[in-house]
């Protein structure tokens, strides 16, 4: 098993949960109040990750990028996307400069 595999599963879960009662499934809800409500969840969860980060805490880091990262995959799925649409753009960068990258994405 890989280690992107818990990626998969929680990407399964989030899809399962989709169409569940937004009443009892958190996903669920997160989904039927739509893009600006995950929006703000995605920046609350940033907000959270920086100041466990300022704080120097490890575990209270992990724990905050945890949830960022839920949320960036319930974000994904908004857009019908999944964890393996942004690792195929890190294997297509992989090796080239960042400075590089950024200005291909300017020209492209």
């Amino acid at each position: 098993m890989t280690d992107s595999a818990i990626l998969d599963r929680v990407t399964e879960t989030i899809e399962v949960r989709r169409s569940a009662d937004p009443s009892t499934s958190y996903v669920s809800k997160l989904l039927h109040d739509g893009q600006d409500k995950i929006l703000k969840k995605v920046a609350e969860e940033s907000a959270e990750v920086l100041l466990a980060s300022k704080d120097g805490d490890k575990t209270h880091i992990v724990r905050e990028m945890a949830d960022l990262w839920f949320h960036c995959l319930v974000l994904l799925a908004h857009h019908n996307l999944g964890p393996n649409d942004v690792l195929d753009e890190l294997r297509r960068r992989e090796g080239m400069s960042g400075l590089d990258e950024k200005a291909a994405r300017k020209t492209g």
